[in-house]
C-alpha cells in the first residue's frame, strides 16, 4: 500500500511533499516517537490526534483514519535516521521546528520524560537540521504549555 510512497519519500532527491504526504509523514514520525519506549498509550494516540486535528483543521474521525494508516506506515518505513532525513529534505525550516515541537508534546502527553523518546528527539532534531537552540526554546514552550 505505501510502496510507492516510500519509494518517491526515500528517493536521492525529494520531491516537496504535497499536503496529505507531508500530513502522513509527520503523523507517521509522531507514531514513531510514542513507539520509542515500548509503549504506545490510548493517550500519546489521543495526543496525535489532537495535533494532528490542530494543526490541519481535521474531524475526530479524519484524525483517527490518518493516525491509523501512520501507524502503519510507520511501521513499514526505514531507519529513524533515514525517515527523518527525508523529511528534513521535503519540509521547510519552519514547520520543521513545528514538528519538533509536535514530537515534545507526544513525548511528554503522559508526564514523563523518558530517556528512549528524549534520545529519538535529539536524533530527529540534529537529522531535522534544527538548531540546538531552537531545539531547546521548542521543548521550553511545550513545557510551559505555549
Amino acid at each position: 500500500m505505501f510502496a510507492d510512497f516510500l519509494k518517491s519519500f526515500l528517493a536521492p532527491d525529494p520531491k516537496p511533499l504535497d499536503d496529505a504526504d507531508a500530513r502522513l509523514a509527520l503523523t507517521a514520525l509522531l507514531v514513531r516517537l510514542a513507539r520509542a519506549d515500548g509503549y504506545y498509550t490510548q493517550e500519546e494516540k489521543h495526543h496525535i490526534d489532537r495535533i494532528i486535528t490542530a494543526r490541519y483543521g481535521l474531524g475526530q474521525i479524519d484524525a483517527d483514519t490518518l493516525r491509523t494508516r501512520a501507524e502503519t506506515f510507520e511501521s513499514e518505513a526505514p531507519d529513524t535516521v533515514r525517515f527523518t532525513r527525508a523529511v528534513k529534505d521535503a519540509v521547510p525550516y519552519e514547520e520543521r521546528t513545528a514538528i519538533l515541537e509536535a514530537l515534545w508534546k507526544v513525548a511528554l502527553a503522559d508526564g514523563e520524560r523518558d530517556a528512549h523518546e528524549d534520545s529519538l528527539i535529539r536524533l530527529a532534531s540534529s537529522l531535522l537540521g534544527i538548531s540546538d537552540r531552537d531545539s531547546a526554546l521548542a521543548r521550553k514552550r511545550v513545557m510551559n504549555g505555549e
